[in-house]
């Protein structure tokens, strides 16, 4: 399998991969717009815009993208995150090319009829109040807002309902405008693909495109941290912790997800080990690694009692010391076989495969090769989690996140001089 990659006179990015023995492929145009791309004003239109894509065209109603793709037995959809937005679909061999023209038709002739703003409007604001029912789910954005305070980063990306209360026709227009250019698109197809097929569709789609005209700045994001609680009549306190990690860039980011894994990447895991199957203070507990361009966190998530939150949260902070001094070579070696394992079998699905290959070529320009990558992690020394370990052990950038019962749950500060104890 070779990742073959070719950029138009515009700028417009086309990367493919082969995947031999398949007979379908994902095909998906990778924005590089997301939530930290939104001035303070339009927070929650890259969400809003991702929702108005498959809302019709100039050639197409709404119906009509849904049954042109489903009557070849193909899936389309799209997401949102805090740095591209993603539109994509999978299908077979033989309808690469109606995926491509459906693709190219929502990103380029979109309607934005009021009808349908107003109909979507709805369903966003539907969406915004699923998510606040959701404890588990809600805390996280609480988390990214307490890490980076006041900056774009920051911001939920479904945006406050008063914000999307607001939009009209223009803002989506405005938008698009600033940053839907063909420098800013990667189209990114793996699977049974022909590459020099795809980069002659790339050109009669999306060749005609000229670049815009950008006076946005993206702000770089900066750790701050910090703490929020909401107290609510819940079973379970929902807990969140952060710490200032490494960006995609950042060599360390190897070592941190390592450390992540050994720490609370399942069930063999120190936190699930100790907090769950010794202690049994949750029922679930886990450690990960956030990054993103220029920045990236350690993430911690646990669920449990009122009256258990600060043992939890205590022992949890006694864990991470305990990984920065002791964390064993077969730990170690068990985390990067997790890792390595996950990538592999990850990348065995044609989707996987082109998300890799448009997030590696934004943030680097290049697509590593998977060998790269598994010799990245392989290189991971218990000096090396240590090391990263005991950085967080000292790490005075934090940020905390609570959500329930949360009158029994140690401040942050409480937290940060444990760990620094």
């Amino acid at each position: 399998m070779t990742v073959q990659t070719h950029t138009l006179s515009n700028g417009f990015r086309v990367v493919t991969e082969h995947m031999p023995g398949l007979r379908s492929a994902s095909v998906g145009i990778w924005v590089n717009a997301g939530g930290r791309h939104e001035r303070a004003e339009q927070n929650g239109i890259a969400h809003f815009l991702e929702h108005m894509a498959f809302k019709g065209t100039d050639r197409r109603t709404t119906l009509q993208i849904a049954e042109e793709i489903e009557d070849v037995g193909g899936y389309i959809n799209a997401y949102t995150t805090r740095e591209m937005t993603a539109y994509f679909a999978r299908v077979l061999q033989e309808d690469i090319g109606l995926a491509l023209d459906l693709l190219s038709d929502i990103l380029l002739n979109p309607k934005f009829e009021d009808r349908e703003i107003e109909v979507e409007r709805g369903v966003i604001l539907q969406e915004i109040g699923q998510s606040l029912d959701t404890p588990d789910d809600i805390v996280f954005d609480w988390l990214q807002e307490a890490a980076y305070p006041d900056q774009p980063m920051g911001r939920s990306i479904l945006g406050p309902a008063e914000r999307v209360r607001g939009f009209a026709r223009d803002d989506l227009s405005r938008f698009v405008a600033e940053h839907y250019g063909p420098g800013q698109l990667i189209l990114s197809v793996a699977g049974a693909v022909d590459h020099d097929a795809i980069v002659t569709a790339a050109e009669r789609l999306f060749g005609h495109m000229t670049p815009v005209s950008r006076d946005f700045v993206t702000e770089p994001a900066v750790f701050g941290g910090g703490e929020k609680r909401v107290d609510r009549k819940l079973e379970q306190v929902h807990m969140t912790l952060a710490l200032d990690g490494p960006s995609y860039r950042d060599p360390d980011i190897y070592a941190a997800q390592v450390y992540a894994t050994a720490l609370g990447g399942g069930m063999s895991s120190r936190l699930f080990q100790e907090l769950r199957e010794r202690r049994g203070l949750c029922y679930e507990i886990f450690a990960q690694v956030g990054a993103y361009a220029d920045a990236g966190n350690l993430m911690l998530y646990a669920g449990t009692s009122g009256e258990q939150i600060a043992g939890l949260m205590d022992v949890t902070v006694d864990e991470m010391k305990r990984a920065a001094e002791d964390m064993s070579e077969a730990e170690v070696a068990r985390a990067r076989a997790q890792m390595k394992a996950g990538l592999l079998m990850g990348l065995e699905s044609p989707s996987q495969r082109a998300e890799r290959m448009a997030r590696m070529l934004a943030i680097w320009g290049r697509v590593p090769t998977i060998e790269e990558t598994v010799q990245r992690v392989e290189a991971v020394t218990v000096a090396d989690v240590k090391a990263f370990g005991e950085r967080m052990a000292g790490q005075t950038g934090s940020a905390m996140a609570l959500y329930g019962p949360v009158s029994e749950a140690p401040s942050l500060d409480a937290l940060r001089a444990r760990l620094a104890a």
